[in-house]
């Protein structure tokens, strides 16, 4: 399938979101629960869980058919699991396999009236944010976190090569 540019946005989210949960599954608990500098934030384990959480009900805003196929439990392998499946339901919708009426109001669980764009925005977003918070607190632990920016997804599906001497 060849995707449009919308399309490669959220394979991108797809893919940074997978890459960041492989890289914390070598952690053990003790870094996955580490108090964070500021009480503000949360621990790795906590941010992940968020994040996925998140994305989740995104992808049930935008596609109200697609649904988590269980329960989003506490294991990195459950929140991988989930990121992917919902993961999957973002890529529908960019990827116009799943017909979203752009304009149309949608109405969210906190009785706010958003256009189904904004909800796309926000997850992409959303996740962005929360993969830097994570790979600081790699970083903060001495784990250098994987490259997960636009150039490194680039790379590691063959869109940024070096160009022939």
């Amino acid at each position: 399938m060849t995707r449009g540019p919308l399309g490669r946005i959220v394979e991108h989210n797809n893919w940074a979101n997978a890459a960041l949960i492989r890289a914390c599954a070598s952690l053990t608990d003790e870094q996955l629960e580490a108090t964070p500098r500021s009480p503000r934030e949360r621990t790795i384990r906590q941010t992940l869980t968020h994040l996925v959480e998140a994305q989740v009900g995104y992808a049930s805003m935008l596609s109200p058919e697609w649904r988590l196929s269980a329960d989003l439990g506490p294991s990195l392998e459950d929140l991988a699991r989930a990121a992917g499946d919902s993961g999957k339901g973002l890529q529908a919708v960019a990827d116009g396999e799943v017909a979203v009426p752009w304009e149309s109001d949608l109405l969210t669980s906190d009785a706010y009236v958003v256009k189904p764009w904004t909800v796309l925005v926000q997850a992409i977003n959303h996740g962005t944010e929360h993969r830097h918070q994570v790979c600081s607190i790699l970083r903060a632990l001495g784990v250098e976190p994987p490259r997960l920016d636009g150039w490194g997804f680039g790379e590691a599906t063959g869109a940024v090569v070096q160009a022939p001497a």
